[in-house]
């Protein structure tokens, strides 16, 4: 017994505190399945609203704190002050809870808590942990070049360039080229401008590319961006992303930070295979993809929070149908109008596709990206969503919604050259020769071969001895040392 007491006090606890989305909290239990396995105990104190599943990490502990949210689909529109209004909620019961466990640990001998690890959305766990004297660790699920193009906006703010009124008149010494460079900022903040320029110091991002809000006003948007980005008490920063994918990114951070990053992505390869997701996966998909050929069929998926209105679906929908390529197709529940859904299927749309398409509410995305058949993957381009296709070497098509899709979007098109991005309103005639350029054309083999490649160097990058494995190991020294 005296040993058993010695064993469980000699491996500290480690706290995380996942945002209650899908995106943000698969990376966090990966990032704690990872540390798990190094050895340190995990308790992930979660929200009440879209609370994690304990059964699929049973080794883990789980603590719900109070958020006083009612528990409902909220829309990609209200997010922005759905996370303002959660740091303004969790801060006293997060405090309460913590208080809490370091007295049971006293009381039971229960292991110490090392430090506390939060998404970088829920930034008021760094107060909380400067009052209770513990350590903090920042994770980004979002990509560095990300982080970069929105600190962007803020050196603008920081300037005086841009204020709530737009940008100041003030611009006398302001560098030339810049002039037109902030009339475009403006655009996209006040005129929703789909400006082709350049953003300087941020190639190939394109001032339609940036992360931007649409929903409120900007002065909101800037508030959101300097809380989660604003100089803070914790001790490092772990990204889900590698040297691989954003060295420049990475190596121009660092030189902005006053603490280390480690960049230890992505985080699903390296994480003991597991399921975090908060929806039922269809595995039927599967049965359905053994029967089709080798790289022939497109998985279209625009991810867990992004929803399509009836005009889109519909262009969708034939563009699909219209190409002759076999699909895998996620229907998310509550992601499009159900009438509207119910409508397209008597128009002729099944009978139309026939055995070419399978239709699913969920699917488990690594599994079918991983499946020999899936040659193409349609995607919103979350982070999440871009990583796990380049981990397997899929080509993508690209349709950013909202927020750091675009920039990731821009990325997989330009910079790794790995996919295609469609630039306008959905239209079937352009989603139909989009699938066939990914899908059949040359370019699409090439772009293939590319994603092939990357995905090779990916698995070189997490074996010992490489960059994300040490990342990896000197992040748990840093825990260690606390």
């Amino acid at each position: 017994m005296e040993m058993e007491k010695e064993h469980r006090s000699s491996h500290p606890r480690l706290v995380l505190v996942p945002l209650p989305f899908q995106g943000h909290i698969n990376p966090m239990l990966q990032l704690g399945s990872i540390l798990h396995s190094k050895g340190f105990s995990i308790t992930v104190l979660h929200t009440a609203f879209n609370s994690p599943i304990p059964s699929n990490y049973p080794e883990f502990g789980f603590v719900s704190i109070p958020d006083n949210l009612s528990e409902q689909l909220i829309s990609a529109e209200d997010l922005l002050p759905f996370i303002s209004l959660l740091n303004l909620n969790c801060g006293v019961p997060f405090q309460e809870c913590l208080a809490k466990m370091v007295q049971k640990q006293e009381v039971e001998n229960e292991p110490s808590i090392a430090c506390i690890i939060y998404d970088e959305y829920m930034y008021f766990c760094d107060a909380v942990a400067k009052y209770v004297k513990l350590p903090s660790i920042v994770l980004r699920t979002t990509s560095a070049s990300t982080y970069l193009s929105r600190n962007a906006i803020l050196q603008l703010k920081a300037e005086g360039v841009l204020t709530s009124q737009g940008p100041s008149t003030n611009i006398e010494g302001a560098v030339a080229s810049l002039i037109s460079a902030l009339e475009s900022l403006f655009n996209i903040f006040y005129l929703g401008s789909t400006s082709q320029d350049l953003v300087p110091g941020l190639h190939p991002l394109r001032f339609k590319d940036l992360p931007v809000s649409k929903i409120g006003t900007p002065e909101i948007f800037l508030q959101f961006i300097t809380n989660i980005y604003k100089t803070r008490t914790s001790s490092a920063i772990i990204w889900n992303t590698n040297d691989v994918l954003e060295q420049p990114s990475l190596q121009e951070i660092q030189k902005q930070c006053q603490v280390g990053i480690f960049p230890v992505g992505p985080l699903h390869e390296v994480a003991p295979a597991s399921s975090s997701s908060l929806i039922k996966e269809d595995n039927s998909c599967i049965t359905w993809l053994e029967k089709q050929k080798q790289n022939t069929v497109l998985y279209v998926s625009l991810g867990s929070v992004a929803s399509v209105d009836k005009k889109e679906l519909g262009e969708m929908a034939w563009g699909l149908a219209n190409s002759k390529q076999p699909f895998l197709w996620v229907i998310r529940p509550g992601s499009v109008d159900d009438q509207e859904w119910k409508k397209l299927l008597t128009e002729g749309f099944v009978e139309a596709v026939g055995e070419n398409g399978c239709i699913v509410k969920w699917a488990p995305q690594k599994e079918v990206l991983a499946h020999g058949a899936v040659g193409g993957f349609w995607t919103h381009c979350g982070w999440n969503s871009t990583l796990e296709s380049i981990s397997e070497g899929v080509p993508m098509i690209c349709k950013p919604c909202f927020g750091d899709q675009r920039v990731n979007a821009r990325h997989v098109s330009q910079v790794w050259r790995i996919g295609i991005q469609l630039e306008n309103m959905c239209e079937r005639g352009e989603v139909e020769r989009g699938i066939k350029r990914l899908m059949v054309d040359k370019e699409g083999k090439e772009m293939r071969q590319r994603a092939k490649n990357l995905k090779e160097r990916i698995q070189l990058d997490i074996r010992e001895g490489d960059s994300s494995y040490n990342s990896l190991n000197k992040l748990i020294e840093l825990i260690m040392s606390f």
